[in-house]
């Protein structure tokens, strides 16, 4: 298992996007990714109340046995219209489906941006056609900015590995840097958004595929947040082809295992990559929760702290605050005790059991662009995870600036 230097379209797989007019900017705004063999497919989306049309679609797609591409743009949410979204949806799936020439309900479909503004659709449904025949000579780079919003670079990240003595290849796309707290599920101003495009030329079970997309987001997207707001187009689509003819995964043996390491793998580097595009951020920020009475607590400690405002900006200048992190976690509801907490900054003690050590560190933090903060809560045997950004001036700026 090694990830390839080189991006690569695994096969069987086309990708092309273009520019048709959604954005001002004349950056791309459409994205397609079509499969030349029928694919097991699986989603997850946000658990936000409010969804775009795009999601609804997509759930009722993914319970087709086969599907074949994935259409989607950027610039605009697509959500928050009326019925006109739904419509407009459908509309540009049947569209897809027609130059392509394969089934409606094999077309999923992704839309990121501003909400409650309408799509132009006559621009979109004109330039399909484009976007169709635009497949025999795409490129990978095309598709990943075709779906960028406030980012400021493409996320995009191949990974070979063998099953059952065959090559195969999974490539991962994603996009997102502010608006980025999601709590995915299966069958869940700058509105940024993260969208997720997984390819694989493996042979998997429908129901299997599902399994190991929900375990390698659990691990990956569900433990990131930017800014503590959940969007309402979080989407992670995974399409699996059988290209490779390897010998169809159908049980959870060995082969099945080794696939989950490796989705799991491709969805934790994209997932660091949206933490790194943070928007207006300059550090990583990972917060490691341990020693909690359950798990629940320890990602409720671990959210707490990741989605705090003054911890947040405190990093953001290096200022190993440590009293935020007390007051996060103590808000959050969660009974921490002074003679039992420890906390440390990068592996260095700050406050262990009701003793406050050296504070020294503060100069070293303004040159780290990752900073690891330990807390122990003593309370149990749970431990978990969370990474998020520091919070800038640049962030009120992005967000303050779109219209």
């Amino acid at each position: 298992m090694k990830i390839s230097k080189n991006n690569i379209i695994p096969k069987g797989f086309k990708v092309c996007g273009i520019h048709c007019g959604i954005k001002k900017s004349k950056n791309k705004d459409l994205g397609l990714i079509y499969s030349q063999l029928p694919c097991s497919a699986a989603g997850m989306f946000t658990s936000n109340r409010v969804q775009a049309d795009s999601l609804k679609i997509c759930r009722e797609h993914l319970s087709s046995k086969e599907s074949r591409a994935v259409v989607v743009n950027s610039g605009n949410a697509n959500c928050f219209v009326g019925k006109r979204g739904f419509q407009d949806a459908i509309s540009i799936v049947k569209t897809t489906g027609k130059y392509l020439g394969i089934p409606n309900r094999s077309i999923l479909t992704a839309s990121t941006g501003i909400i409650g503004r309408p799509l132009p659709l006559k621009i979109i449904k004109e330039a399909i056609p484009k976007l169709c025949q635009g497949l025999e000579k795409g490129k990978l780079k095309d598709f990943a900015e075709s779906i960028l919003t406030t980012d400021t670079f493409k996320k995009v990240v191949s990974l070979k590995l063998k099953i059952k003595n065959k090559p195969v290849l999974i490539t991962g796309i994603a996009k997102g840097a502010g608006m980025v707290y999601p709590h995915l599920q299966a069958t869940s101003k700058r509105h940024a958004t993260m969208l997720v495009f997984i390819m694989a030329d493996i042979a998997v079970k429908k129901t299997l595929l599902e399994d190991a997309l929900k375990k390698s987001v659990d691990s990956s997207f569900n433990c990131i947040t930017v800014d503590g707001c959940m969007s309402t187009n979080d989407s992670v689509l995974v399409l699996a082809n059988g290209a490779a003819k390897n010998k169809p995964i159908v049980k959870k043996d060995k082969g099945f295992k080794l696939f989950c390491v490796g989705l799991s793998h491709i969805c934790g580097v994209l997932a660091r990559m949206i933490i790194e595009d943070g928007e207006g951020a300059t550090r990583r920020i990972e917060i490691s929760v341990k020693t909690a009475k359950s798990m629940k607590e320890a990602k409720l400690a671990a959210e707490a702290v990741a989605n705090s405002n003054l911890f947040k900006t405190a990093m953001s200048c290096g200022n190993p605050n440590w009293g935020r992190i007390v007051a996060a976690i103590g808000a959050a509801g969660i009974p921490i005790k002074e003679n039992k907490l420890e906390i440390s900054f990068n592996r260095q003690r700050i406050f262990k059991k009701g003793k406050i050590f050296s504070m020294g560190l503060r100069n070293s933090f303004r040159f780290s662009k990752v900073i690891s903060v330990g807390i122990k809560l003593n309370r149990g045997r749970f431990n978990h995870c969370v990474e998020t950004c520091d919070l800038t001036a640049n962030y009120v700026r992005i967000n303050a600036g779109y219209n």
